[in-house]
């Protein structure tokens, strides 16, 4: 008897330690393992208080907190005070912080766009006054707060809060031809940009850029829904090598009401991707590219003469990366705060208001990532770096002489800093590969850490229970250079199996697959496959970022060589490993990545044995302009440079298992990439799997399952090609 309990014991204690397995629907349905995040939060313009919006039954409340204390001191505005809006999604506060647009019932239109009903709140007077009788775009406070201007069916107008009268500033705004103050399609998804008007600091004139897009290609998606007809998506989509829209650059006068068309002589070129007033109230800057985008003009305008006077002109041989110059900060006496690579790496510059050098601030091989402000208080710069290491993010303040830098952070891996106004205080969103993110008020002048607000250790107690491999941040060696990589193996890893390899990778200009930060949803499939039998691994290599000016932009005018090059020997190399089946090796990846994994399967299908290509581009000719042409110059200037690294002429190459996936609704890396590399492979009688989720963008998320549903597929997919049915064999390697 005492034997039976002894076994029986063994067998429940057993049972009781067994870890949960990850499972799709964890990831996809119930979303097992999302992070508590903090509240989107507001810096108020004193700088020691903040405001976050909260949602209740009883309506939404925007709430004001203390820095210091990090408790609220104040409800300004609930749902209970908005006769007529229980609920808003979005606000901003005029300068003195005395009124409130409120925003609600808003639409998506593309990736940064959105159209809805506003209002303005003015706080003493609880009075609620709605700013158009129609969805409106980008409504946006005068700096006296007395105004607001907002776009309506691509014209301009202003709303005046004291009058309660609206005027209409232009009158030529016509869908898929002309723009006023609002950005087209290709600025939109590539300058990361919506409203294109600005208003100065008097609040009588407002600079703003018109988009004559006649002449650029229209784009036609069919939408199917739910009714007897399918729809049509039409909007204007400049593909490589087509027309752009005509920009032009306008002043409008509130006093005299008047227009006047800026002329910027010699120093306008093909694209004008920001604008901005600076401190002296009636100078504008604007810049400037040539259709290369490797030719940036920094230019004044006077905003009573309209002379135009040329700052700062910058060159690179290849491109010239513009992301970080829509930082730009001016100080008192106009001189400016600049970023530029043009020392091999990413750094801070001082300039004075005439375009003349003062000092370059940072220096050092790594990179500038986030430039959070200038405090003229302390006279210091705040910024984000990888000075510890390419795979981490930093925060750093540096007098901006140059002198006394410190580093504000306190641990090693990925922190981002939301900075007070006065910049006294930081709120520190800290993660890394092993530690899910903590949020900590922090002492800006000296890195102490003030508070813990809030942490995820419920998540990393929750995780405790499943079988969840580990991964690693490591390198890699091939004949081409040496590669940041990151690498998951079974739990039950032993390294005298040979085990399936799966590797993930995105490889797109700039990017960063790599990184010493918390896990997303992806990492959890890693992990769930990885308890399968799988090693997953991804490789950043040459074209990727935060490595310096040479190591990104060797890709110039050859998008995907040195890319499926590098994937192609990483390949090989860890299929050198013991514990690897160098058989067994699939690749996969999305967007750009989805690029990646077909030309893997095709000019890589000797190493390649399955891809998954997911929303790609297969031809660069089917991409946007602004995104293509920077790396490619136009297909009529480079027809080899796109044609030698387009799966669709290599069709004929492909051994392996490649399944294709993309969206019909993709407004992005349309349908057509995917049709036309179905139509490739068929014509080179080529086997393979298609799959289109109807109507789902280039994210593939909408409606219920969509994520679930695509997981399934990829990881059936996976199992019946590399996986030898779930792995239930892993043969000892010879």
């Amino acid at each position: 008897m005492k034997r039976l309990l002894f076994l029986f014991f063994l067998v429940s204690t057993s049972i009781y330690a067994q870890k949960q397995k990850i499972t799709l629907e964890d990831i996809w349905t119930k979303y097992s393992f999302n992070t508590e995040r903090l509240e989107s939060f507001h810096s108020m313009k004193k700088g020691e208080y903040y405001t976050v919006l909260n949602n209740f039954k009883e309506g939404t409340w925007l709430d004001k907190y203390s820095y210091a204390t990090l408790k609220k001191v104040e409800t300004i505005v609930s749902g209970n005070d908005l006769i007529g809006i229980k609920y808003f999604d979005d606000y901003t506060f005029n300068k003195e912080e005395t009124k409130i647009i409120i925003g609600n019932n808003i639409d998506r239109v593309f990736r940064h766009s959105r159209i809805g009903d506003y209002y303005v709140y003015d706080i003493p007077a609880k009075k609620l006054v709605k700013i158009a009788d129609h969805k409106i775009m980008e409504p946006t406070f005068s700096p006296d707060g007395n105004k607001v201007a907002f776009s309506y069916q691509n014209n301009l107008f202003v709303k005046d809060l004291k009058t309660d009268e609206t005027i209409q500033i232009t009158f030529d705004g016509v869908k898929n031809k002309i723009i006023n103050g609002i950005t087209d399609w290709v600025y939109e998804e590539e300058f990361a940009f919506v409203r294109s008007f600005e208003w100065n600091g008097s609040s009588d004139k407002i600079a703003f850029i018109r988009f004559d897009e006649s002449e650029v290609p229209e784009f036609t998606m069919d939408i199917y829904g739910k009714e007897l007809y399918q729809t049509q998506q039409v909007f204007k989509y400049p593909k490589a090598g087509e027309k752009n829209s005509k920009v032009d650059l306008y002043i409008f006068d509130l006093k005299s009401q008047k227009i006047t068309n800026v002329s910027l002589g010699k120093y306008k070129q093909y694209y004008m991707p920001r604008m901005q007033w600076t401190n002296e109230n009636n100078t504008l800057v604007v810049t400037t590219l040539n259709r290369h985008q490797n030719n940036l003009n920094f230019i004044s305008v006077d905003g009573n003469t309209f002379k135009t006077k040329l700052i700062l002109n910058e060159t690179d041989r290849a491109f010239v990366d513009i992301e970080m110059k829509y930082q730009i900060s001016f100080l008192k006496d106009n001189s400016f705060i600049w970023t530029s690579e043009k020392d091999g790496f990413n750094h801070i510059y001082l300039y004075d208001k005439n375009g003349k050098l003062i000092r370059q601030i940072t220096k050092g091989n790594w990179e500038i990532t986030e430039y959070y402000g200038f405090d003229e208080e302390s006279n210091k710069i705040f910024y984000q770096s990888t000075e510890e290491g390419s795979v981490n993010r930093s925060i750093y303040s540096i007098e901006i002489s140059g002198k006394n830098k410190q580093k504000l952070s306190k641990n090693t891996g990925n922190n981002n800093a939301a900075f007070s106004k006065s910049f006294h205080y930081f709120i520190n969103t800290y993660s890394s590969i092993t530690t899910p993110p903590v949020y900590t008020l922090t002492d800006a002048k000296t890195g102490k850490e003030i508070q813990e607000i809030k942490n995820n250790d419920h998540l990393s107690q929750k995780l405790a229970l499943y079988n969840i491999s580990k991964k690693e941040i490591t390198t890699i060696q091939t004949k081409n250079g040496e590669f940041n990589m990151w690498i998951v193996k079974p739990n039950n890893f032993d390294p005298n199996k040979g085990y399936p390899l799966l590797m993930y990778q995105y490889s797109g200009p700039g990017s960063q697959s790599v990184r010493n930060t918390w896990n997303n949803s992806k990492d959890y499939w890693n992990y769930m496959l990885a308890d399968k039998g799988y090693i997953i691994a991804c490789v950043d290599g040459r074209g990727t970022g935060f490595r310096g000016r040479d190591f990104k932009k060797i890709i110039y005018k050859e998008l995907g060589k040195h890319e499926i090059e590098d994937q192609i020997e990483a390949a090989k190399e860890l299929g050198k490993r013991k514990y690897i089946d160098a058989n067994r090796i699939g690749i996969w990846g999305w967007s750009y990545g989805g690029y990646m994994s077909s030309l893997a399967i095709t000019k890589g299908a000797d190493v390649f044995k399955m891809a998954i290509a997911v929303a790609p581009v297969t031809s660069w000719r089917f991409y946007d302009t602004v995104y293509t042409e920077r790396y490619m110059q136009t297909p009529q200037e480079n027809p080899s440079g796109y044609d030698e690294n387009s799966p669709l002429n290599f069709a004929s190459l492909l051994k392996g298992d490649y399944l294709l996936i993309h969206g019909t609704g993709d407004d992005n890396v349309h349908v057509q990439n995917s049709m036309r590399m179905a139509n490739a492979l068929i014509e080179a009688n080529k086997d393979f799997d298609f799959f289109i989720y109807p109507d789902r963008t280039h994210g593939i998320y909408k409606g219920n399952n969509t994520r679930l549903h695509l997981y399934n597929k990829m990881t059936n997919f996976i199992d019946n090609s590399i996986g030898e049915s779930e792995i239930k064999d892993i043969q000892i390697k010879k």
